[in-house]
């Protein structure tokens, strides 16, 4: 039933298209129907990778998951960047990462297996990742909180942390791939790889334009909802981002992803454009990603998942949202 209302929800991506060129609606509407358009994006390129992969390989698999399967807060990150949104950027990112590993991991639990047997090794390496990338983004961001949080200094100081996560990311990613059969492949029983290509590269392109109109629209729905900018993209904007994610393992492997993948490239890149990125997180959104990497390590560290823990999960994420609603923008 959820993958039928997924199919059918792929036609709000033309249709948002088509109002935002020939009807010019309000911005809020234009924002609410960009949201919602980008869910089954994000779906269907996780699909997309997917069915790949069963023709390539795990360790090709592997390399295409890296590369498509944070597309969606790649896209908007890097068009916020462009219209010089730091703070929703930096909000998008940090809110990916909460969610993740709070909300869509506790959504697992409680829909999944109780007393299921968990990955606890995996799970516990991705989760230290997360907290060593807080670590990291510690060292620009103390020193963003007195004074401009986005001064010219800082996103010369933010190099030096992103090249060191991307640099942590691809030593753990070569030898997640070496680890991996090389020549291996599942029997492949839905798309071709020819096909699953073609959605994959069509989905993210029309992925980028609906971003675009998202990013756009952000400030008007802000206003008109009377929500802070940093509010909507710490929780509306990350969630729509990952919605359509599933499976515990999934999850926080791709929570690992966005803070040693997204973040550092999309600081690198922003320096191809007028005002570069600094990683100056605000205290909320360091203690957000650190304890809920720190708190779901605890939760998990017997390697069985039970339906309580995912409610109580969900639970601490409402507890953060509140928390979000009350600290306004910078």
């Amino acid at each position: 039933m959820a993958r039928r209302l997924l199919w059918a929800s792929l036609a709000l991506a033309p249709v948002t298209i088509l109002v935002d060129v020939l009807v010019h609606p309000d911005k809020t509407v234009l924002f609410v129907l960009a949201a919602a358009s980008l869910v089954p994006l994000a779906w269907l390129i996780g699909e997309a990778t997917e069915h790949a992969g069963e023709h390539t390989g795990p360790r090709i698999g592997g390399l295409l998951n890296a590369s498509f399967g944070n597309a969606p807060e790649v896209i908007i990150a890097v068009i916020a960047v462009n219209d010089n949104l730091p703070g929703v950027v930096r909000g998008s990112m940090a809110g990916s990462v909460v969610s993740n590993v709070l909300l869509v991991l506790g959504l697992a639990l409680l829909v999944g297996v109780d007393r299921a047997e968990l990955d606890r090794r995996s799970l516990l390496g991705q989760l230290g990742l997360v907290i060593l990338a807080v670590l990291l983004l510690t060292i620009p961001s103390v020193a963003g909180w007195h004074g401009d949080p986005n001064r010219h200094s800082l996103t010369l100081l933010s190099i030096g942390p992103a090249v060191v996560l991307l640099g942590v990311y691809l030593v753990v990613t070569i030898a997640d791939l070496r680890r991996r059969p090389a020549h291996e492949v599942t029997n492949a029983t839905g798309w071709s790889l020819r096909l699953s290509l073609v959605v994959l590269g069509v989905t993210t392109v029309v992925t980028a334009l609906i971003s675009e109109i998202l990013v756009h629209s952000l400030e008007a729905f802000a206003k008109a909802a009377h929500l802070s900018e940093f509010f909507i993209a710490i929780v509306i904007v990350a969630i729509v981002g990952n919605a359509a994610e599933h499976g515990g393992a999934i999850v926080i492997s791709s929570s690992a992803q966005v803070a040693l993948l997204v973040i550092p490239v999309v600081t690198l890149v922003s320096f191809a454009f007028k005002h570069p990125l600094s990683l100056a997180f605000r205290p909320i959104e360091l203690i957000a990603m650190g304890g809920a990497a720190a708190f779901v390590a605890f939760v998990i560290r017997d390697g069985r998942s039970r339906r309580w823990e995912g409610a109580l999960l969900i639970a601490v994420y409402g507890g953060l949202v509140v928390a979000f609603y009350f600290a306004g923008d910078r």
